[in-house]
């Protein structure tokens, strides 16, 4: 990897893009200009990514949240997800990349719902990187969803309470399957996660950056994969104890 290290790259990194509306008004812009130009870095993160060798990119796209904002920016933001992911086919076809949805599908327009089957459809075969796109999600709404199942199974008597570990909750998260994120990722110089990834993101490392979404650019994709590089991840152990295994 240029101007970084050639190993430890992470095999999850997730990332929350925010910082839009500041990029454009910073600019004199408008909010949407700041949402098309996030576009854009979203596709050159994509492919960087896929190129860099991570495994799983999950990008935190809308959350449950966001339904307040005003409305007219909530359906410009709807139309424009459903043009992307119908325009974006081709570059995930040629990245190998394959598509997969979290988040809830109760609330979600329909119009949104069609494009990402038809991706994820699309993208099934492919055996490349996998993108997540975290659209209508919230990580304490997640739990909530994940401990409705699991109280379903052991009311229908498939579960026994004794049966639920921290991995088998796992089997019940929008994540399933999934390893969970080494590196979680946010732009814009704020320093929380916002609801995301809540269970998933227990040990990962955290980057932060000033940069607003429309500049995180392949550069500072690196700059974040160089940083988690130069991290000691012990998970509770000590040095000592993670030198001797």
């Amino acid at each position: 990897m240029e101007d970084s290290k050639s190993y430890r790259i992470p095999a999850h990194v997730a990332v929350i893009m925010d910082g839009n509306g500041r990029w454009a008004k910073s600019r004199n812009l408008s909010r949407t200009q700041g949402h098309v130009e996030g576009v854009k870095r979203v596709e050159e993160i994509i492919v960087s990514a896929s190129s860099l060798g991570i495994k799983v990119l999950t990008l935190f796209t809308f959350s449950t949240e966001n339904w307040r904002r005003p409305k007219n920016e909530v359906n410009i933001l709807m139309t424009m997800i459903t043009s992307v992911l119908n325009r974006k086919i081709n570059l995930l076809m040629d990245q190998n990349v394959r598509f997969n949805f979290i988040g809830r599908v109760e609330g979600s327009p329909d119009q949104v719902l069609h494009s990402i089957k038809f991706v994820q459809n699309e993208t099934k075969s492919n055996t490349g990187m996998i993108l997540n796109m975290a659209f209508n999600y919230g990580g304490r709404l997640e739990i909530i969803d994940a401990i409705k199942r699991i109280s379903d199974g052991v009311k229908k008597g498939a579960l026994k309470i004794n049966d639920i570990t921290e991995e088998r909750f796992g089997d019940y998260l929008y994540t399933a399957g999934l390893p969970d994120p080494d590196l979680l990722i946010r732009t814009s110089g704020e320093k929380r996660i916002s609801n995301f990834l809540l269970w998933q993101s227990s040990y990962a490392e955290l980057y932060f950056t000033d940069k607003f979404w429309p500049e995180f650019d392949t550069r500072e994709l690196k700059k974040a994969l160089l940083d988690y590089q130069n991290r000691d991840r012990r998970y509770g152990k000590t040095e000592m104890e993670r030198s001797d295994k």
